[in-house]
């Protein structure tokens, strides 16, 4: 048996990656090609954004902000931090186990699942969610769907909170059976310990029996209890999507607060009955085709306006990186569609930046660079061997097809810089890693 520790300082872990921007707070992006990202906005070469605490206040050119930080990004891209819609963090430490011997994702996560502790919850959190800030995701929407107790929870949150992510921590079960109710209790005060940056959701399962009257009358209450206190709300559609989905909408639930996931053969009458509710979509292409739901075709889905991109479990996608998940989906369109000319990239892009955040109803905080939002960004260097040769033009292609995480040089999170010059600020990358394997093994051991 692996004896569990409890949470280590943050010190030792260095599981403070943030840093102050500067001494008097002010931020100064100077001279970048600036991909605003809004619905109706135009790029704006050779400009500077200046960030005051945790916002943008203005953007322009050759802006005077003496004794700020700056940083300076000539020859570089800055827009908004992706926003990964939907994750399951807690499997991050499970990657690998899949398809190994013929094993599959759901057998394989439940078995691992019921042996992690809350040590194991926040290393498996906190380890992916600086593996999506590497990446140049800034905000994540984590549908925490393995809480055994208090514990378990307190775990998430805490990881969340320090590893510097802007995220929304959907509440959920202790297993995928649907047989237990959700603990509402802990819930609630799990909310009142939650900040501006990391917010708590519902995250909501439909009983596995349909028929099932008593699961129902759990479901109502969680659903009721997240209506009355506000709380947004992920539910998945998917393995018996058709019925799921119909539920969804002949008990009423659908509504502003709710996003459907993984409704990946949605009729046209749900998506249309989701739509006129208010709600919204997140479709996670590359886990979607990894556990053969089907293909996830974007131009299926182009009358739902609220609509984002997810990973869904680094481990289960292979990595935290959105760059591969936009690659996925627009070449499947493409090649689906025998067109090459689809799907635009600037409409690619935005799935995973302003209509991810308006997907998780935090578009009036993040996921475009104007005044008043929240700095929320990455700066992307193209000085490497996988984005030489750009003979210059709209920029959206070439970011879409050609950058990696390892060209996403700086990232700021609520005005505070969380990876500057290619590293994690703050971050014992050796001693979370070696945290990271222990854990794993751990629970392979204890899962045999």
């Amino acid at each position: 048996m692996t004896r569990v520790l409890p949470f280590l300082p943050a010190l030792l872990l260095g599981l403070s990656s943030i840093t102050a921007a500067a001494d008097n707070n002010r931020t100064l992006i100077r001279n970048g090609y600036v991909l605003p990202m809004t619905a109706d906005g135009k790029d704006r070469p050779n400009s500077d954004i200046l960030i005051e605490g945790n916002k943008i206040v203005e953007i322009g050119s050759d802006l005077s902000a003496p004794g700020a930080e700056v940083i300076d990004a000539s020859g570089k891209y800055v827009l908004p931090g992706f926003v990964d819609a939907h994750n399951h963090l807690w499997v991050t430490t499970m990657r690998g186990q899949f398809r190994n011997n013929g094993g599959k994702f759901f057998p394989v996560s439940n078995k691992l699942a019921k042996v992690m502790q809350p040590q194991d919850i926040h290393t498996a959190m906190y380890t992916g969610a600086l593996e999506l800030l590497q990446s140049g995701v800034t905000t994540t929407g984590d549908f925490f769907d393995n809480i055994h107790g208090p514990e378990w929870g307190d775990a998430g949150l805490t990881a969340l909170k320090e590893s510097g992510i802007r995220a929304i921590m959907y509440y959920g079960g202790p297993d995928k059976t649907t047989q237990h109710e959700i603990d509402i209790e802990h819930m609630a005060a799990l909310q009142q310990q939650a900040t501006d940056r990391v917010r708590l959701g519902l995250g909501w399962r439909l009983p596995r029996d349909l028929q099932s009257q008593d699961n129902w009358a759990m479901r109502d209450k969680e659903f009721n209890f997240a209506r009355k206190h506000k709380l947004p709300v992920q539910v998945h559609v998917s393995g018996d999507a058709k019925n799921l989905f119909d539920a969804l909408i002949a008990r009423g639930y659908l509504n502003s607060s709710v996003t459907v996931v993984h409704a990946t053969d949605a009729t046209p009458e749900q998506q249309a009955a989701l739509v006129k509710a208010g709600g919204s979509l997140v479709l996670t292409p590359t886990s979607e085709q990894r556990v053969a739901y089907g293909i996830t075709r974007l131009d299926n889905f182009r009358n739902v306006e609220r609509q984002g991109l997810g990973i869904d479990g680094n481990a289960l996608a292979g990595t935290g990186n959105m760059f591969e998940n936009l690659r996925l989906a627009a070449l499947t369109e493409s090649g689906a569609a025998k067109d090459e000319a689809q799907p635009d990239p600037r409409d690619v892009l935005a799935l995973a930046t302003r209509r991810g955040a308006e997907a998780l109803g935090l578009a009036d905080i993040t996921g475009t660079l104007e005044p008043g939002k929240r700095a929320d960004m990455q700066i992307i260097d193209p000085a490497s061997l996988n984005m030489a040769g750009f003979g210059g033009g709209d920029p959206a292609a070439y970011i879409l097809y050609s950058a990696q995480p390892q060209n996403v040089q700086t990232v700021l999170v609520d005005g505070k810089v969380v990876k500057r010059n290619g590293q994690l600020v703050e971050v014992d990358l050796p001693a979370l890693m070696k945290q990271a394997s222990d854990s794993a093994k751990g629970m392979v051991e204890r899962a045999e």
